[in-house]
């Protein structure tokens, strides 16, 4: 199990803003089981409105339907924990928040709730946005209890960010 530090958080997501702010680049954030921990982690760094446009948390299958326009019958035939769900999020809300790029996340975060197909501490996520050639996703799995699947799926989602904009 990987612990992090509120100070990695910090020392990411401000290194995610000098990125951003010296490419002009803009991100926002569509997030379910880490519910708004990564748009909470850039919005602590002060003058993050330069770089930061907006977030959504979609906990719910609905809210990811009605507020980003997540494909209902996607959600239904690949389940909400899934890379043709996450890819739809990030996609469609780069697009709602004209952001250069948006990072989406839905995962198992425990500890109930998992299966043998999607496991407590399964996260995917996706990045979209003009600001990449092409839409990116990925998953990991965590362990760890809620609290520690959650932070780590922050952390992981704030590096990739950095990542992006390093390359």
């Amino acid at each position: 199990m990987i612990n992090f530090t509120i100070n990695q958080k910090k020392e990411l997501a401000t290194t995610l803003g000098e990125l951003l702010l010296a490419k002009n680049a803009t991100v926002a954030s569509v997030e379910s089981c880490t519910g708004g921990g990564v748009a909470s982690a850039i919005t602590e760094i002060a003058g993050s409105s330069q770089w930061f446009n907006q977030a959504w948390v979609t906990y719910s299958n609905d809210a990811k339907h009605s507020l980003v326009g997540v494909d209902a019958d996607v959600i239904d035939s690949f389940g909400a924990v899934s890379q043709q769900v996450v890819i739809q999020m990030a996609e469609k809300g780069a697009a709602l928040a004209k952001a250069d790029l948006c990072i989406s996340i839905s995962g198992v975060a425990g500890p109930g709730g998992g299966s043998e197909d999607k496991p407590v501490g399964l996260v995917w996520f996706a990045i979209a946005g003009s600001g990449i050639k092409t839409t990116y996703s990925f998953n990991r799995r965590f362990t760890g209890d809620r609290s520690q699947v959650r932070e780590q799926a922050i952390v992981l989602a704030l590096k990739k960010l950095v990542q992006c904009l390093a390359d």
